[in-house]
């Protein structure tokens, strides 16, 4: 049987996604047979030409196009800007179109997540702005039951649209132990769908 795949795609600027990731990461791997392939995407320059080296000095590999051609399912990750995604994600998804004319991603398990610096600075906004582009590709949308009960007693991150994290005014605040749960909890429920949905097993 061939091994299902779950991309977490994500931009983080302070770290705080990123831990989010891995963690979404550890929590898909934890289900047999699933992997989790971590990748990221560069800044976008504020100038017109792009600038970025091909290859990031830390971390993960940038995503490319073929990454979410042959994933079997997405985790989808940034930190929130004026309630949305970050443009360096924007930027990314904007030149999907040649996915979405195939229908490659149609039909495959998608979930997203984002960190803020403040309890009430768009968590939601923006992780219901993530799956906007999603729906379009014809994925399909997996968030967080309130069977997970972190989501019933978190005082910090932590949804129903998908894991969020409060980063603090210095962006410097650990994850929570209930927003680590979170983050696992939806890398198994994601693993889960995914293998599912491609092999038609039950999930563990």
């Amino acid at each position: 049987m061939s091994t299902t795949t779950v991309l977490v795609l994500f931009y983080s600027r302070h770290g705080a996604t990123a831990e989010m990731a891995r963690r979404i990461a550890r929590g898909i791997e934890e289900v047999d047979g699933v992997e989790a392939i971590l990748r990221t995407v560069p800044a976008v320059s504020p100038e017109c030409a792009a600038v970025a080296d091909p290859i990031p000095a830390a971390g993960p590999p940038y995503a490319t196009l073929n990454d979410l051609r042959h994933c079997d399912g997405l985790a989808l990750g940034s930190p929130t800007r004026f309630g949305n995604m970050a443009s360096a994600m924007k930027h990314f998804l904007d030149g999907s179109s040649e996915l979405w004319l195939s229908g490659a991603l149609a039909g495959k398990p998608a979930s997203v997540f984002t960190s803020t610096s403040s309890l009430h600075g768009g968590q939601e906004s923006t992780l219901l702005s993530m799956m906007l582009p999603l729906l379009h590709h014809g994925m399909l949308i997996a968030g967080l039951p309130y069977s997970e009960t972190a989501l019933l007693h978190t005082e910090t991150g932590g949804t129903p649209y998908g894991p969020s994290h409060l980063a603090g005014n210095d962006s410097k605040r650990p994850l929570s132990e209930h927003e680590k749960q979170l983050c696992r909890a939806m890398g198994l429920r994601l693993a889960q769908l995914a293998r599912r949905l491609k092999t038609g097993s039950a999930p563990s």
